[in-house]
């Protein structure tokens, strides 16, 4: 069910960031972040429309598939505002104005992405795949959502990982190459190897790579 988009009021706009505020009934408001335009707002688009939403950003999956190494699923120490913690986090950005005209979007984000975060740039001997084109973050928040791709990198030797292309307010403290091992402990304890919690698309990026056997 669609929401009147005359009573959907912007209250705070920083560019990236926005606050909007939805009165459902007098008097009655319910507030939500967003990305978003108040034109392009999810919550105002008409229900048939909801299954080609095309999401804001993407996560990346990415699994270094090394010759005679076992496989390693790549994780940066990123810095989270909100937290105020470097928190175990994949590879992830926004999707570009530029890249929303191409059939292969999600893709390209992607490749660019990890290029920025990682210093990794993809070859034909590697592999990206889209898991999921949408899902949201958190939905009684925001309207935020994000693609989900996965990424293999294969490789005769491991590539030269750097977050010299880093953009911004980007802050990265090193990378966590993480064993199966140390993905079910992660699993199991709810905490990364520094005992922080981490966030849900990490945990999601965790379960994923606990299912390969390449």
């Amino acid at each position: 069910m669609s929401m009147e988009k005359e009573k959907i009021g912007l209250r705070y706009d920083a560019g990236f960031l926005k606050m909007y505020d939805y009165e459902y009934k007098k008097d009655q408001h319910y507030y939500w972040t967003s990305r978003r335009k108040k034109d392009d707002l999810i919550a105002a688009v008409p229900d048939a429309d909801h299954r080609n939403i095309q999401a804001d950003a993407v996560s990346c999956f990415v699994i270094l598939n090394i010759k005679d190494q076992p496989l390693r699923l790549l994780l940066n120490w990123e810095f989270r505002y909100p937290a105020g913690q470097y928190i175990m986090s994949v590879p992830a950005g926004i999707i570009d104005k530029e890249d929303k005209a191409n059939e292969r979007t999600l893709e390209i984000t992607a490749a660019r992405e990890l290029y920025e975060e990682t210093g990794i740039l993809l070859t034909e001997e590697d592999e990206i795949t889209v898991v999921n084109p949408c899902v949201y973050s958190t939905p009684g928040l925001t309207d935020e959502t994000n693609a989900l791709v996965y990424i293999s990198i294969n490789r005769d030797e491991m590539p030269e990982l750097n977050h010299g292309h880093a953009e911004g307010s980007e802050k990265f403290e090193g990378f966590c190459l993480v064993t199966k091992e140390e993905a079910q402990e992660y699993l199991s304890t709810g905490r990364d190897k520094r005992g922080m919690f981490y966030p849900l698309y990490t945990w999601a990026a965790l379960m994923f790579f606990m299912g390969t056997t390449k």
